[in-house]
């Protein structure tokens, strides 16, 4: 019979964040004064909130429940840490563990929909002005709150029951200073399939729901500003797009760039895997450094002018590395698939030279789909009418503006949406659909858990730019809004790209490690330097 989780486990050891016991002062002071800044300053938000007459509108109710969650959220672990370091203990009960981990899975989960909530509030004001007080009514306000409560309870619930389950053996010290989720369900000598799989699908819908939730919202919300800007040419947005394109672009050059970095100098990343990453990151550098600096000068500048020839170069090249991007996704998804089917043969199967040619073929498809859609451009003649109501100069947008013949041009854009976007996907389907197969077939649970978390990030990358991909083009074949559709293209030629190093390094823990390294070296090169320099 297995273990089970009987009486016999009382406590559970927090061991911190260092064990050292010069460091423990230093600890206390810098989380007691980020707990009393933290329990202070939300403290005086709601108590502005509740005072002044002028603040009782929707938006500030929600912001004053989001204070209220976010002093029950560090109240929940924060001080039972600092009562540690005070009486030198690290112990906490089973019952204690369990109830602050609960606690922590209900405030966590009620932060993620106040912010959706609080996301939706602006969209309402900003889309739907004159109807804000109509819709936004106090009834509606109270049940969004007590929606999020019960989305946030029953999450919770699932989360504490699914844990009394688990049995736990020898090792009870938990590397974190609270109980959280993932390190207890680690913890377990029990079988944890069935809490990893819960767990998985938990973030996927009570996550990732109120993101898409969030961006659909923010979608909307820019689709009106620029519409507004568009109608008004209001000057005073400009600075607001420029300064919030300017931070996405170099969170996304430093971003990829780390993880090139990473790749390059950490030999235990010198993998097929990691090799097609960093390809990845640096065509992800290329896609947006083709489009946002552009409309960056043209902000500063205060002009809209682009060549006749730049305008071309530029749609060229987004085909180019939009292209690169769908193909190095594939390849990924192939490198997973033998990765996972084939184990014993990977390093024989995805061999240096194999590597090389695949990242070549990519290259030349993509080159030669960009060359065709060019030479294809160059037949088109414009007229008067040569607004592009875009941020770059995008294929369909600069087919739909000549006053030429646009049929054969129309078939291939189609055409090659269908090959050359349509066949990869289907080559990523089929991979995941044998990856599933094979996990399937594996017995232990762990043995599924390793595996399907070696494809976690790669599928979550691939989801988010098909999704966005097919976004903006179902919405510029559904509406006729070309603002909607410009504002659509901005989530797979920017957004996507910027969350790409994220979603990487966050699931990762090579990665992680890498990047840690590498900074520990470059702190060491530093201090050499510094040294020498003070030597006489």
């Amino acid at each position: 019979m297995g273990p089970e989780n009987d009486t016999q486990i009382t406590e559970f050891l927090l061991l911190g964040f260092s064990e050292d016991p010069e460091l423990q002062p230093l600890i206390f002071g810098l989380f007691l004064s980020m707990y009393l800044v933290t329990v202070l300053g939300n403290l005086l938000i709601i108590l502005a909130t509740i005072s002044d007459s002028h603040l009782h509108t929707p938006m500030y109710f929600f912001l004053s429940n989001l204070s209220f969650v976010d002093i029950c959220f560090t109240s929940n672990t924060v001080p039972k840490m600092l009562v540690n370091i005070q009486t030198q203990s690290k112990s906490i009960t089973y019952a204690g563990c369990i109830t602050q981990m609960q606690f922590s899975i209900l405030f966590a989960g009620l932060d993620i929909y106040l912010l959706t909530v609080m996301a939706y509030d602006r969209y309402v004001a900003i889309c739907y002005p004159l109807h804000y007080m109509v819709i936004m009514n106090s009834r509606r306000c109270g049940l969004l709150i007590l929606v999020s409560w019960i989305m946030s309870a029953l999450h919770s619930l699932l989360q504490g029951l699914m844990m009394l389950r688990l049995s736990f053996c020898i090792d009870l010290e938990i590397s974190h200073f609270f109980c959280e989720l993932n390190h207890l369900v680690h913890l377990a000598c029990s079988d944890t399939f069935l809490n990893e799989v819960v767990i998985y699908f938990a973030a996927v819908l009570l996550a990732g729901g109120p993101l898409a939730g969030i961006l659909y919202s923010y979608y909307k919300i820019v689709s009106s500003i620029h519409a507004i800007s568009s109608a008004q040419e209001d000057p005073e947005l400009q600075p607001l797009i420029f300064g919030l394109f300017l931070s996405m672009y170099l969170v996304t050059v430093l971003g990829n760039l780390l993880i090139i970095l990473a790749t390059i100098s950490d030999s235990h990343l010198h993998t097929p895997m990691y090799f097609f990453l960093s390809n990845l990151s640096f065509v992800d550098i290329c896609f947006t450094s083709n489009t946002v600096p552009k409309m960056l000068v043209n902000i500063q500048t205060q002009s809209k002018s682009i060549t006749y020839a730049g305008c071309i170069t530029q749609m060229q090249f987004s085909i180019l590395f939009a292209g690169l991007d769908i193909y190095l996704l594939t390849v990924m998804a192939y490198d997973r698939y033998v990765a996972i089917c084939y184990p014993l043969h990977y390093m024989v199967i995805m061999n240096s030279r194999r590597c090389g040619l695949l990242i070549l073929v990519s290259w030349i498809m993509s080159a030669l789909h960009s060359l065709l859609q060019g030479l294809m451009m160059l037949r088109l003649s414009f007229c008067i009418d040569l607004e592009i109501s875009h941020f770059f100069c995008e294929l369909n947008h600069l087919v739909h503006l000549a006053c030429s013949d646009t049929f054969l041009n129309e078939v291939v854009i189609y055409f090659a949406a269908v090959l050359l976007a349509g066949g990869p996907l289907a080559g990523i389907l089929y991979s995941y659909y044998k990856i599933v197969s094979s996990i399937h077939a594996i017995s232990s649970a762990q043995g599924k858990y390793k595996a399907f978390s070696t494809c976690a990030s790669h599928l979550s990358v691939v989801s988010l730019f098909y999704c966005t991909s097919l976004g903006v083009y179902l919405s510029s074949a559904v509406t006729q809004n070309s603002h909607s559709t410009a504002t659509a293209s901005v989530m797979y030629s920017v957004v996507t790209p910027m969350l790409n190093p994220f979603i990487y390094s966050l699931r990762n823990k090579d990665i992680k490690s890498a990047l840690r390294r590498l900074c520990e070296r470059e702190t060491v090169k530093a201090s050499v330097v510094l040294r020498l320099k003070k030597c006489p």
